[in-house]
């Protein structure tokens, strides 16, 4: 996935300091980070974030959820939405606008809170 980011320092603090990632590879206008098994480069350039729905979602432990949401300047952080889906979730914007989703669930435990909840007019396409 890649970001298109205004200011790469403010960005790496983010996504690195206060989210979590892991610096992979710097160069003059980008960045290679990680999560786990989710890579992300962030590059400088126009911004023009999503003014919809769209999000990126990140599958992040519980624990590591709950040290990002005690970090100092959380409370500073916009949270775009609040969750009212399965499991644990934090919405938040980065620095530029980009609006992502920190989830401690699966794709599989959102199936299976499907099952037991689901969406109006929901179709099952792969049974």
């Amino acid at each position: 996935m890649t970001v298109s980011v205004s200011d790469l320092d403010r960005s790496i603090a983010f996504y690195c300091d206060f989210l979590g990632f892991r610096g992979e590879v710097r160069w003059v206008t980008g960045v290679h980070l990680s999560y786990g098994d989710c890579w992300l480069c962030l590059s400088l350039g126009v911004v023009s974030p999503s003014q919809d729905y769209t999000h990126f979602a990140f599958t992040f432990e519980a624990e590591a959820m709950l040290r990002v949401s005690k970090k100092d300047g959380y409370q500073s952080v916009k949270q775009w939405q609040k969750n009212t889906s399965e499991g644990n979730s934090l919405y938040l914007e980065d620095p530029d606008g980009h609006k992502s989703e920190l989830h401690s669930g699966t794709l599989n435990t959102r199936i299976e809170s499907l099952r037991k909840r689901p969406y109006d007019n929901l179709i099952w396409l792969s049974e």
